[in-house]
């Protein structure tokens, strides 16, 4: 049977929509599925291939660049990781999850800060650092960590150390008028939020030093510091412990609105308060280098005494993966950072841009850098 032109047109003209039907999906976008090839294309062959990792990020806004960073450089060794936004976790909470599974990794880590958090012990027995070690050295001696106080309070009482304010009637008579609970004889600092692991070694000093007239304040930070700033900015007085890299340095202006208070003797590892984990708040010698433009107390050796060692920001993963991943591990192992560079992005992420689109950038901007730590990397596999 012969079939007429117009119905052989007809036919064929079916037959391609079906076939643009069929390849476009049935919400007529005729783009191909760019995030599927993508993601097939980047990841085939690679090491990481079909492995996934559950990474969580720390509570305070500092560690979230690093911590997309981290994710993505993992992505394009083909693991897939999960958005550490979705776990955002204090370390009393994030070391526990690690060494119970519940957690692969973080980025987190300040040590020696955090090592008190190892010794927890699990209902198996066991203990949190026997199933989790810290690897690599992503921000080695990157975080400098003291006491501050309002410069002006500091010249007028020719305030030196927190010992020198304890001792001095006159500057707890000043201090405390116009603190949380005016008129009691005890001088409020503005410390951390408990579980920060800050606070316990800001108790622990305190306890060391006999500072009884000082009384440390834990609460959100961030409220806390707003209320701080606000009377450095009056002129008023104000003890803060703070730490850099961060954007509360850049607005606390060492050397201009506030200076670096000392401690004459740092705390060592007796455990004054005899805390679980405490002697691991050994802060010794508890110095940096800072110059006298912006520290109150130069010690003989030429460095400023601030009462804590400088810190390490590293990784923190599991044991298991450690072992069974040579590749991921070995990426832990050879990306390090300058801590300015963090400082820079943390004052971004302050001004409300997204880690993730910062992370990208710095991988753009720093492609030979990164292009060798993947080297590295798979040459683990």
């Amino acid at each position: 049977m012969k079939l007429s032109l117009a119905l052989l047109k007809a036919i064929a003209l079916l037959l391609i929509l079906s076939l643009i039907a069929i390849g476009c999906g049935s919400n007529g976008d005729t783009s191909p599925n760019t995030e599927t090839l993508e993601t097939s294309d980047s990841t085939a062959g690679l090491p990481g291939e079909g492995v996934s990792f559950k990474m969580a990020r720390a509570n305070w806004a500092d560690g979230y660049f690093h911590a997309a960073l981290f994710r993505m450089l993992l992505q394009r060794l083909g693991y897939e990781v999960n958005d550490p936004a979705e776990k955002e976790l204090a370390p009393n909470i994030a070391y526990i999850a690690m060494a119970d599974g519940d957690i692969d990794f973080w980025t987190n880590s300040w040590f020696p800060n955090h090592n008190s958090w190892l010794i927890n012990q699990l209902s198996d027995g066991s203990l949190v650092g026997d199933h989790i070690s810290r690897i690599g050295g992503f921000m080695s001696a990157g975080l400098l960590q003291g006491y501050f106080i309002t410069k002006s309070f500091a010249e007028k009482y020719g305030i030196r150390t927190m010992d020198d304010m304890n001792r001095n009637a006159d500057v707890i008579v000043a201090y405390d008028a116009d603190d949380f609970d005016p008129g009691n004889g005890i001088m409020d600092m503005y410390a951390c939020p408990e579980a920060w692991t800050c606070d316990d070694i800001i108790r622990s000093q305190i306890a060391f030093s006999g500072l009884d007239k000082i009384k440390p304040i834990l609460a959100s930070y961030e409220a806390m510091f707003a209320e701080a700033i606000s009377k450095i900015d009056e002129g008023k007085p104000v003890l803060i412990h703070s730490w850099s890299p961060s954007p509360y340095i850049t607005q606390l202006q060492p050397g201009e609105k506030v200076m670096w208070i000392g401690v004459e003797e740092v705390i060592d590892d007796s455990n004054p308060l005899g805390r679980p984990g405490g002697e691991g708040w050994d802060q010794r010698p508890g110095q940096a280098n800072i110059s006298a433009d912006s520290c109150l107390y130069i010690v003989d050796n030429g460095m400023c005494q601030t009462g804590f060692k400088p810190a390490d920001i590293v990784v923190t993963a599991r044991n298991d993966l450690l072992d069974n991943h040579p590749v991921a591990k070995k990426l832990f192992e050879v990306a390090t950072i300058e801590p300015i560079v963090v400082a820079q992005m943390i004052t971004r992420v302050q001004n409300q841009e997204d880690p993730e689109d910062l992370a990208l950038e710095w991988i753009a901007d720093n492609s030979e850098l990164v292009d060798g730590w993947l080297a590295e990397a798979r040459a683990a596999a």
